[in-house]
């Protein structure tokens, strides 16, 4: 037989193993009932201790060395099959020449970089606007031309004379 199969053939009887020791320890709990207690009572004993030798050899089996083993190289397996995925849709955007993730990711972070700006300065100019309305000195204006770049109109009204 091939390691993967002598492994397999060794999981499933480990697991044979724990199933048979549970149905064991089930059937003896179902039948240690005293005579003397009612019937609802009896249910409630069978229950509590199926519950109780299920519970038991579950824990015993999800923290054997074999389930535990087996359950990493799933998630090994389950996070290589994801790299590939992710490699593979790359490529695809890449011969497609469309944008990759890590393109669409700096675009969203200096959207977000230029949007807390543009916030920032909203608030800034709407504390100066409050200020104004509550009476605080308002600024001097700059009357040297040195404020305004665009020239007032001249009137071009012709005297007579």
């Amino acid at each position: 037989m091939s390691e993967n199969a002598e492994q397999f053939a060794e999981q499933a009887t480990a697991f044979q193993k724990i199933w048979t020791e549970s149905m064991s320890k089930l059937m003896q709990t179902a039948f240690t009932f005293s005579p003397n207690s009612p019937p609802p009572e009896v249910m409630k004993q069978i229950r509590s201790g199926l519950f109780d030798a299920l519970a038991k050899s579950w824990e015993e089996f999800m923290r054997s060395p074999q389930f535990l083993d087996s359950m990493k190289q799933w998630m090994e397996n389950a996070v290589s099959f994801r790299k590939m995925n992710n490699d593979f849709i790359a490529k695809v955007r890449n011969e497609m020449q469309a944008p990759s993730r890590e393109d669409m990711d700096s675009v969203m972070l200096a959207v977000r970089h230029m949007e807390t700006r543009i916030l920032d300065r909203v608030e800034e100019l709407s504390t100066q606007v409050q200020a104004l309305k509550n009476g605080a000195p308002k600024p001097a204006k700059s009357r040297s031309g040195h404020g305004s770049k665009r020239a007032k109109p001249q009137s071009r009204k012709r005297v007579k004379g």
